[in-house]
């Protein structure tokens, strides 16, 4: 199945529940009015999408409709769509302009965010990357476990020390195995303990002194992991997590479990970082890279 088509099938939830009822609303105008906006804007709020972007979207539509003279509901979807686009922006490609670069990926547990690793490697891999995992979330032996079935199941080489070791020695030996074994990619699997800032902070800082030490100059992305089922709560996920890391990206989990896809937008308005990575199902090829065009028609499509 094609990518678009299992975005289609994962955004079902909001499609249905509100992106529908906005395709039924246009249609139902026979003129564009502000009667329609106000309608649209509510619609909008109950997606997710948040009451601040919710109204900045209103505002340029309504904007476009005048300097366009758009006058019926076709073309003001049309509009819509693009405003939509617009907003989200284009995803950014990873930066993995040295060999080895890294990825940390981090993200509070719950999110799926030992799985989103898993994934990312095998989409790396499957294009012609050589990549290697380092278990560097130490304190559930869950986590080590589980990254252990999925490099298997990926194809790809793990790195991993015991329950409660300190996991910057997991990326330590995790980056001289990268070394010797001539791989293009490192991704380390973080802790996630919002509970406790100040050990996060400490644990992030190390492993980042050991990458500085050890790969000096090497590219690195740092995704954050949230999960859109949390809506609203995933935006503040993010907001704490910015003052202990600095987020180059996101990776969106669980966009087919929501009728709240509308998230996505609300977490670009409010923190102004690129989705790089959406996922809408739990085989290991349902991870891709954003598109913003691909994302906005597959919730009217």
């Amino acid at each position: 199945m094609a990518f678009f088509d299992k975005l289609k099938n994962g955004l079902k939830k909001t499609k249905d529940s509100i992106f529908g009822q906005i395709d039924t609303l246009f249609k139902k105008f026979v003129r564009v009015d502000e009667e329609l906006l106000e309608e649209l804007e509510e619609l909008l709020i109950m997606a997710d999408t948040g009451v601040s972007s919710a109204e900045e979207i209103i505002n340029k539509l309504r904007d476009r409709i005048k300097s366009e003279r758009i006058n019926d509901g076709i073309h003001a979807k049309e509009a819509l769509k693009s405003i939509l686009v617009e907003m989200i922006g284009e995803g950014e490609p990873l930066n993995l302009d040295t060999k080895p670069s890294v990825i940390l990926v981090i993200g509070v547990n719950g999110v799926g965010k030992t799985t989103s690793v898993a994934k990312l490697a095998g989409l790396l891999k499957n294009s012609g990357r050589r990549v290697m995992l380092a278990a560097a979330d130490t304190f559930r032996a869950a986590a080590i476990d589980q990254l252990q079935i999925w490099s298997e199941r990926v194809g790809v080489e793990l790195v991993k020390h015991n329950e409660g070791s300190d996991p910057a020695a997991v990326v330590f030996d995790a980056i001289n195995a990268v070394k010797s074994r001539k791989a293009d990619v490192l991704i380390v699997d973080t802790a996630g303990r919002l509970h406790n800032k100040k050990n996060l902070m400490d644990e992030l800082a190390k492993i980042n002194r050991v990458i500085n030490r050890e790969l000096p100059g090497c590219a690195r992305e740092t995704l954050l992991v949230l999960d859109a089922t949390t809506g609203q709560n995933a935006v503040n996920q993010a907001k704490e997590f910015m003052k202990t890391a600095d987020i180059s990206g996101l990776i969106m989990t669980k966009l087919d479990g929501t009728a709240k896809g509308g998230i996505v937008f609300s977490i670009k308005k409010e923190l102004n970082i690129p989705v790089k990575f959406i996922c809408v199902g739990e085989q290991v090829d349902d991870l891709e890279a954003f598109d913003a065009r691909q994302f906005v028609d597959a919730l009217f499509e």
